[in-house]
């Protein structure tokens, strides 16, 4: 993710998938390449040993440790290497997406891993990307993997890929960028994606950070502020919240406007600013 996760489009001569945008049921799903299966179960075991959710119920990820074991920052490395490999290969639309978004936090990891310890992922520079402002913004515009002989960048992955070939807005949940505000980190599997991506819509909608009642009102992420366009525009926006939100926060909706928008770019760690789990 970018900062405003990065609207600008950065032309990218890959084929686009012919699919209708929510073309993920799981009986349309062939079976997954060997490569991606293997980068699959070991991106999971990784995950699930230095990722949970934390006191504040967001998924922090321990940094210090990941970096501190050589031989799983390699695993993540491989696991990286074979997201790439499988995705150079034909898959089914689900297992692409999945593939993609694995990839994207996959290497989204490394990037805060080669650097930590760092407060924010935006601390990262991103090199070689010439006279890019942006560049200066974060680690989104670096080339950092290969796919199909095409050096890509985050942005490249999430902005002219996934947004544009799973045309659905809730691939906003699928990226995570090392950040509290984001989507919480998950292992996204083809032939679950469908209902996966729904609750991840779901918890992200019903946590503070995604929408939270305040004093001063109704308080939003700022991807539905950046994002408007994807979800249908203000009024989209508020069908979406509503259509996710618990019962208090579907009332508010009903009867008040949003009033601000924020978004949390700390670093997702499981260590606290003082080192403090």
């Amino acid at each position: 993710m970018s900062l405003r996760r990065r609207a600008v489009l950065v032309g990218l001569s890959l084929a686009p998938l012919a699919i209708a945008p929510v073309a993920l049921a799981p009986a349309a799903l062939a079976a997954p390449a060997p490569e991606g299966e293997a980068a699959l179960a070991a991106y999971a075991a990784l995950v699930s040993r230095y990722a949970a959710p934390g006191p504040d119920g967001v998924v922090r990820v321990r940094y210090g440790a990941w970096r501190a074991s050589a031989p799983d920052r390699a695993a993540l490395s491989g696991a990286i290497d074979g997201f790439a490999s499988a995705l150079a290969a034909p898959l089914p639309p689900a297992e692409r997406f999945a593939a993609w978004a694995n990839l994207y936090n996959a290497v989204t990891l490394k990037v805060v891993l080669d650097a930590y310890p760092i407060r924010s992922i935006r601390d990262v520079k991103s090199k070689g990307a010439g006279l890019d402002f942006k560049a200066f913004l974060g680690p989104w515009r670096e080339k950092r993997v290969t796919v199909a002989g095409r050096a890509l960048s985050l942005d490249d992955i999430e902005q002219t890929i996934l947004r544009p070939q799973m045309k659905d807005p809730r691939f906003h949940y699928m990226c995570n960028c090392a950040s509290v505000g984001c989507p919480d980190l998950r292992v996204w599997r083809g032939a679950t994606l469908e209902q996966d991506i729904e609750a991840a819509a779901r918890a992200y909608v019903n946590h503070p950070r995604g929408l939270a009642l305040t004093p001063t009102g109704l308080r939003a992420s700022s991807i539905y502020q950046w994002y408007a366009d994807d979800f249908g525009g203000a009024a989209g926006v508020r069908r979406h919240l509503t259509a996710l939100a618990g019962a208090e926060l579907k009332a508010a909706l009903s009867a008040r406007p949003i009033a601000a928008y924020a978004y949390d770019w700390a670093l997702n760690d499981a260590l606290d600013a003082k080192g403090r789990p």
